[in-house]
């Protein structure tokens, strides 16, 4: 088959144009704010119809038997819950664009799965929690983001991918994803978050990468530490 064959063959291939805010229809969908903005495209970025794959360390092997995902941290009770009780939590479902820093955006995502918000309530966060830090299965790895971020509407801890069940290469079985910040803050192969007062350079953070990673601020968004 061609190289044009398999594009377009590509499940995850973008055709058409995205769909405006308005324009989705389901009632239960949350529609993250910056779908709403006249020009989606942050500075900088430009739109892809594919969904690239990207990490640090390539897909972790993960026994979905024993995989546990643990809050921790300034809280007033710590908790952890298995794949089966995970999935039992009540879900949602939010309309979002996505991008990564190295300079492309997907635009129109479905995300399914529970609210950071449910976390919050169940663990009780400490007023003094200002931050959070999220950790995954890829050895080690470790984003940070302010709580204002990861606790906002369309934040959430997804399973799935417009209807699929998100694929290990792009996090699955569970990731992160803060639609408002840039993608490395939406960690992939997620087991975990912590709660802290005082902020806690991550992986790509101690690599250069911006503190709090936000598109939409200044000329070309905020990518590096030294535009702080």
């Amino acid at each position: 088959m061609s190289f044009l064959g398999n594009l377009f063959n590509d499940p995850d291939y973008q055709k058409g144009e995205p769909r405006r805010a308005e324009e989705v229809q389901e009632s239960d969908v949350i529609i993250s704010p910056d779908t709403k903005r006249a020009d989606r495209i942050p500075p900088g970025q430009t739109r892809t119809r594919k969904w690239p794959v990207l990490d640090a360390h390539g897909t972790p092997e993960i026994d979905l038997a024993t995989w546990r995902f643990e809050v921790d941290g300034l809280v007033e009770r710590a908790q952890s819950w298995s794949l089966d009780e995970f999935m039992q939590l009540p879900a949602v479902k939010v309309y979002a664009d996505f991008h990564c820093v190295t300079r492309w955006s997907r635009l129109d995502n479905v995300w399914g799965g529970v609210s950071t918000r449910v976390f919050a309530r169940s663990v009780g966060v400490k007023p003094e929690a200002k931050f959070v830090v999220a950790f995954g299965y890829d050895y080690g790895w470790t984003t940070n983001l302010p709580i204002e971020y990861f606790l906002a509407e369309d934040s959430l801890f997804a399973w799935s991918h417009d209807g699929q069940p998100i694929p290990p290469e792009h996090g699955g079985p569970v990731r992160l994803i803060v639609p408002q910040l840039y993608a490395w803050k939406s960690a992939k192969w997620v087991k975990g978050v912590r709660f802290l007062e005082h902020d806690q350079a991550g992986f790509w953070e101690n690599g250069g990468y911006h503190m709090r990673g936000l598109p939409w601020n200044g000329r070309d968004g905020e990518r590096f530490r030294w535009q702080e």
